[in-house]
């Protein structure tokens, strides 16, 4: 059945279970396609229908290989196809320029010049899957309007008939892809005439002819001579499988890049022991022309051939490796490596579901999963001693994969799995190895039977290698962001105390950058039938300054219940800093509040001004006076300031996070805070605060910590 979605992620039964209805519909519709706009390759993607994934159906113009690691992608991969279904619009990619800026893991494994568009194959209320083609890179970089219309046209068209085979219960047809058809074996040593073979022959250089795939289809005598291979060897074989010094991906690299690019490329290979062979690739549409020459002598590179006995390393591989590797490095914490995980690895190896393990206090514990109809399943492994036979416990204590075809393998080896049933077939147990030591267990099941050749086994595990850093990176970005956030938490009042006539609200957001946790903190102190607030700032967002900041602010609740007045806190907390012999300095706003007498007192070391929204609405500036910055002057003073606190009124005390950031003026960011308050202060207190921080730019950039104390007289 064809998967379909409507919105973006349901579906219908899958597109992987499909039978003949007729006419290839998929193949026709591209190959069509293609032909109108003039691409030179292209595929087809349906929506499986239990899963969010674009599988891919049929591909033309290349071979799959090329496309290896996007055959199965989950619909909320940065890739171009799947950019199209979530969005509903033709995603353009004008270049190998455009392709590293927008999709830099595509472009990672395919850097060569060419143009693709992708689109989304669906009617108004449903998504069935999506169409990309290429161009070489002669394309201009912006897509005509010509094409354009020819392409949303054919793909509505496709969409239409593939919700037409959907109401009519027809499934669709798994198709061939279209590529040329390679020549008979008997007809590979001709050129067409007997007289062109002649011709061919008396040329001085060697001529090879490749299909699509890079299998040779023709050699004359001089390419067998130049190469040292016989052509009866080399016809039906790839150059770089066939021949042991061009057994490099390198090389296969330059072919990869003239189909996909159309354009000729060239290289130089070292044939033992010492003579320099120099190839030259013309590709078209129905595959490549070769022509092999001696190369003037040049100098000994530093890079190593392959060896003779190893064998031709395989592209799907490489570029799943490189693909993975490059989306792992964008991961940050724990929930983040599983999430790609399930996003990126599990389609790419047709995996349904997937459990990442790791270990704490000799005991197993489940870092996350995904795919499980039945959650319970996975979550009573948390917690299961490492002692405990399992495969997931032997995998991780071990270091050693194991990879089990059917149930029935698994279960001879593991009889206590009978307990706990799952409803997957086979199953892949990845250990997890991170500079030498063991940090998990990735656990990838399959719905159906699966068996794991040797090559397929190898890219597994060397898939588990890039997990495993990505894991480890991240758990420990995990327990630093715990220990800050504990840390920042410790240090700042858990809430704010009640205070007659006063209400409060706070707000702490740390900076996006360093290790979010910072010096900004606030206070609110009663004391002596009156009450003190507080605000202030130590420079720097680490633990030296966070811990200082939780010294100044026991200080000034020290000095404030000891009955000191204004003044006399700041220059008390100011000498306290001093004595302390700290590099670091502070700013900070002192108010005593007196809501009886509709009061406030106020002192202020190097802090941003207060702002003040009166009851009838209007805001204004406190333009305090007030001392130098905390921890400069031990003989500083800071006069202080009474001002008037009607019922109704609201001060706003705040750190410069709020207000400033990169090329944006204080003094506008300043009135902009002041509009705010003005249209949005009688909110109640705790919706003002949110307010006040959604809509602060500086606040949304977070490039310093942001603290905000609201209070309002009743």
């Amino acid at each position: 059945m064809v998967g379909v979605s409507d919105g973006h992620t349901s579906a219908q039964p899958p597109a992987t279970a499909r039978t003949r209805v007729g006419r290839p519909l998929l193949s026709l519709a591209l190959a069509s396609m293609m032909d109108e706009v003039h691409a030179h390759s292209g595929a087809v993607y349906l929506l499986a229908a239990d899963e969010p994934v674009l599988e891919m159906s049929v591909m033309a113009g290349l071979p799959r290989a090329f496309a290896a690691p996007w055959e199965r992608v989950g619909l909320s991969a940065p890739i171009p196809v799947a950019q199209a279904v979530r969005e509903r619009r033709l995603v353009w990619v004008g270049g190998e320029e455009d392709m590293a800026r927008s999709y830099p893991r595509i472009a990672v494994v395919l850097p060569y010049p060419f143009a693709l568009a992708a689109l989304p194959v669906a009617t108004p209320s449903t998504a069935y899957g999506a169409v990309f083609v290429t161009w070489p890179g002669s394309h201009p970089p912006e897509l005509s309007d010509r094409e354009r219309d020819h392409l949303t046209a054919a793909c509505d068209r496709l969409a239409v008939r593939l919700e037409r085979a959907v109401e009519e219960n027809r499934p669709v047809l798994a198709e061939h892809d279209l590529l040329a058809t390679p020549p008979p074996a008997g007809a590979a040593g001709t050129l067409g005439t007997l007289e062109a073979a002649r011709m061919v022959a008396r040329l001085p250089y060697g001529l090879c002819s490749l299909d699509l795939h890079g299998r040779i289809s023709f050699a004359n005598a001089a390419a067998a001579e130049l190469i040292g291979v016989p052509v009866g060897t080399l016809l039906g074989t790839q150059l770089w499988a066939s021949v042991s010094w061009l057994n490099d991906p390198v090389y296969e690299d330059r072919y990869r890049a003239a189909l996909l690019s159309q354009h000729t490329t060239s290289f130089m290979a070292l044939r033992p022991p010492g003579e320099w062979m120099s190839f030259r690739l013309y590709p078209s549409t129905t595959g490549l022309s070769v022509r092999v020459t001696r190369a003037r002598p040049v100098a000994e590179t530093t890079r190593t051939g392959a060896r003779p006995g190893d064998a031709p390393p395989r592209l799907v591989t490489i570029s799943q490796v490189l693909s993975v590797a490059g989306a792992l490095t964008e991961a940050v914490g724990v929930q983040d490596v599983v999430q790609l995980v399930a996003d990126e690895i599990a389609p790419a190896v047709g995996s349904q579901a997937l459990v990442v393990l790791g270990s704490r206090a000799g005991r197993l514990h489940v870092l996350g999963h995904r795919g499980y109809p039945d959650a319970h399943v996975v979550e009573r492994f948390d917690g299961l001693p490492l002692a405990e036979r399992t495969p997931g416990t032997h995998a991780l204590t071990t270091g050693v994969p194991a990879f089990f075809d059917s149930r029935g393998q698994l279960e001879r080896l593991y009889p206590g799995r009978n307990d706990t049933p799952d409803g997957f077939a086979a199953w892949a147990y990845l250990p997890l190895i991170a500079s030498g030591r063991p940090v998990g267990t990735c656990v990838l099941a399959y719905t159906e039977q699966h068996p794991f050749p040797a090559d397929e086994r190898a890219v597994l595990t060397s898939l588990g290698g890039l997990i495993a850093q990505a894991l480890e990176r991240a758990q420990l970005y995990d327990a630093k962001h715990q220990l800050a956030h504990g840390l920042q938490e410790a240090l700042l009042p858990n809430t704010l105390p009640p205070l007659p006539g006063i209400e409060a609200a706070a707000r702490y957001l740390p900076a996006t950058q360093g290790m979010e946790i910072g010096g900004d903190f606030y206070d609110l102190v009663p004391s002596h039938g009156v009450a003190a607030a507080v605000i202030g700032d130590v420079q720097g967002h680490n633990v030296t300054a966070a811990g200082l900041m939780g010294q100044i602010r026991t200080a000034v609740r020290a000095y404030t219940t000891v009955g000191q007045a204004p003044a006399d806190v700041m220059r008390s907390t100011n000498r306290l800093l001093i004595d302390l012999g700290t590099d670091l300095f502070a700013s900070c706003l002192y108010l005593r509040l007196d809501p009886a007498r509709g009061r406030a007192v106020m002192a202020r070391a190097g802090h941003p001004p207060p702002l003040l929204r009166r009851p009838d609405g209007r805001v204004r500036v406190l333009d305090l006076a007030g001392g130098p910055l905390l921890g400069i002057d031990e003989a500083a003073t800071y006069p202080t300031t009474e001002v008037d606190l009607a019922p109704g009124s609201v001060l706003a005390l705040y750190t410069d996070g709020l207000i400033e950031s990169p090329g944006v003026d204080i003094e506008d960011a300043l009135a902009d805070l002041g509009e705010l308050l003005t249209s949005s202060g009688d909110l109640p207190l705790e919706q003002l605060a949110d307010h006040l921080v959604r809509h602060s730019a500086a606040a949304q950039e977070r490039v310093d910590d942001v603290a905000l104390l609201l209070l309002r007289a009743t």
